[in-house]
């Protein structure tokens, strides 16, 4: 297994009005966006050319959106990219350019 391009912890991922997880993974690997729980059980994973991730209006800058098979998902993250070396997740913006980079390279 290739290592993964772009990997988030400590997301709260939600569906609707409902919390999925507080502390989920976001990971893309393998031409694949994969949601987490905590404990590492996927919620949804779907390739990255079918995923839509975009920032919410009216929203903080830590929230982002990612459309996969048919389902919206806000995911939490974190406001800044945490400084190197420190443990944190990644920005939201991050996460939204790290979807687009992979969907051009085509997976």
């Amino acid at each position: 297994m290739a290592e993964p391009e772009f990997t988030a912890t400590g997301v709260r991922i939600g569906k609707r009005l409902r919390s999925l997880t507080r502390a989920g993974q976001v990971r893309i690997s393998d031409g694949r966006l994969e949601l987490l729980t905590s404990y590492g059980s996927e919620i949804d994973s779907a390739p990255v050319q079918s995923v839509r991730a975009s920032k919410p209006w009216f929203a903080p800058d830590d929230r982002a959106l990612a459309d996969l098979n048919g389902e919206r998902y806000l995911l939490t993250m974190g406001e800044q990219d945490p400084a190197p070396g420190k443990p944190g997740p990644p920005a939201a913006r991050s996460f939204i350019e790290a979807v687009r980079r992979a969907a051009r390279r085509g997976g």
